[in-house]
């Protein structure tokens, strides 16, 4: 029996939820990895329509449906929706050594900061935008902390890819502006 593709993927997204594996689209409609990706490109274009309230995304190499941004407010007052997180400079600075680092263990993210990080790194766990991807094979078989698809749909991202790159004179001025507030912490 042959299905139409894109109501295919439609269906299949709509009825799990959440974010699917490009190949298990494939194996379920039984079509190439290919024939995905290109009905998926159509989808993006159908939905993109400003009369559309919902979008397709993709989450590195997963696709899902998801509301569009100018109707939360609007699904917010029809349905109990969690307020959004607040993330403070230092759940974003642990935030961004987990993106960047990952995998990475609490004790490295404390070298990186220099202060302990346990708090900050429950609440991004709490916000399910960290998650324990696996233990580090070593004498206490530390935890190691990456980021998930929350991540990627939260900041606007379709993979770790897109994130900026941090050139060396970059991360020369981050180490100038941390010594300098180090310093500044120190003398008060």
């Amino acid at each position: 029996m042959a299905v139409n593709l894109i109501a295919g993927i439609e269906a299949l997204l709509f009825a799990v939820g959440e974010a699917v594996e490009e190949a298990d689209l494939a194996a379920a409609l039984e079509v190439d990895k290919k024939d995905i990706k290109d009905a998926f490109e159509k989808m993006k274009a159908l939905y993109d329509a400003e009369d559309r309230g919902i979008r397709v995304i993709e989450l590195d190499g997963k696709y899902q449906l998801c509301t569009k941004n100018e109707y939360y407010e609007h699904l917010s007052k029809l349905v109990n929706i969690p307020k959004k997180h607040v993330l403070t400079d230092v759940l974003l600075e642990t935030l961004s050594i987990i993106a960047y680092k990952q995998p990475v263990t609490r004790q490295e993210i404390e070298q990186i900061r220099g202060v302990s990080c346990s708090h900050a790194v429950n609440k991004l766990i709490e916000y399910n935008f960290v998650c324990e991807v696996g233990r580090l094979d070593a004498i206490g078989r530390p935890i190691l902390f990456g980021t998930t698809d929350d991540f990627l749909r939260s900041f606007g991202v379709s993979s770790m890819d897109e994130l900026p790159i941090i050139t060396p004179d970059k991360l020369e001025d981050f180490k100038k502006q941390a010594m300098e507030e180090a310093n500044l912490k120190v003398e008060t």
